[in-house]
């Protein structure tokens, strides 16, 4: 039985047209608002992101998934300002209608709302969302599972169509609170929580995790699966024989450094070398 919030088929082949799929993540540079924007143009930021995405895309990326990750250190949910939402937007909007390819939004840390409406504002397919359901201590401090408020406002806007790709136990924190509890029960929470995918990560950014780790996790969501950290030309098609997409940046960028413009010539390479 399809859970109640859930539109029911495969999420990545409703948004993609296939089962196995690879999406870029756009790093946006710091927005205006967060410690390390240094005054830039903001044309020259929306440029370098569009820039990101096409570089991805054109070399056979299935969608981008668009974040500000520049915005280090990042805040709480309800600490981001308005500004953060507004700009993310108008980026987005324009990756989208330029490329006219599935995009996603993630807002750094674990924003469900803003990244609500800014895929609701500018046409994007889903969200990610770092913590979905459960609590957990992390970089910013305590964050709680956003499912709840998040869903409703999503209801609000009539944008149930947005899906939920949802981490579970999710890197850059420690789930001691709910450590009496397995893994594999976390994972069903999100699925309980009306999550349309699941994603596994290691410890941190570009940190692979172990693929008996993965599996547990495809086993116990019953959901589509993905990837989000860690992913490399090496052991790409070791977790693509588990799990049915990659959320792929920091490999795929000049020098293989996260915060480096994406490498036209990593992507195709990288592209090149998958069994699909």
């Amino acid at each position: 039985m399809t859970p109640l919030g859930q539109s029911g088929g495969n999420a990545l082949v409703d948004l993609f047209g296939r089962t196995k799929v690879v999406i870029g993540v756009v790093h946006l540079a710091p927005l205006p608002g967060a410690p390390r924007y240094d005054g830039e143009g903001i044309e020259a930021i929306y440029q370098r992101g569009l820039d990101d995405a096409k570089a991805y895309l054109d070399g056979g990326c299935d969608g981008v998934i668009i974040e500000n990750h520049g915005d280090i250190p990042f805040a709480k949910p309800d600490d981001i300002g308005p500004e953060t939402a507004a700009y993310m937007a108008v980026v987005s909007d324009r990756i989208r209608r330029e490329l006219g390819r599935p995009i996603g939004i993630n807002v750094l840390a674990n924003a469900a709302i803003p990244a609500l409406a800014i895929a609701s504002a500018a046409g994007a397919g889903f969200v990610r969302v770092n913590q979905w359901a459960n609590a957990y201590v992390a970089n910013e401090g305590f964050v709680e599972g956003e499912s709840g408020r998040a869903a409703r406002y999503r209801a609000r806007l009539r944008a149930n169509g947005i899906r939920i790709f949802a981490d579970a136990h999710v890197k850059h924190g420690a789930h001691a609170i709910v450590a009496d509890r397995p893994v594999e029960e976390l994972v069903k929470d999100l699925v309980f929580f009306d999550a349309d995918a699941i994603i596994a990560t290691g410890q941190r950014t570009g940190h692979a995790a172990d693929l008996g780790y993965i599996s547990m996790i495809k086993q116990a969501a019953g959901l589509p699966t993905l990837v989000g950290s860690g992913v490399t030309p090496d052991n790409a098609n070791d977790i693509l024989a588990i799990v049915d997409g990659v959320i792929i940046a920091s490999a795929l960028k000049h020098d293989g450094v996260w915060w480096n413009q994406v490498d036209s010539a990593r992507v195709k390479a990288f592209m090149g070398g998958l069994k699909r």
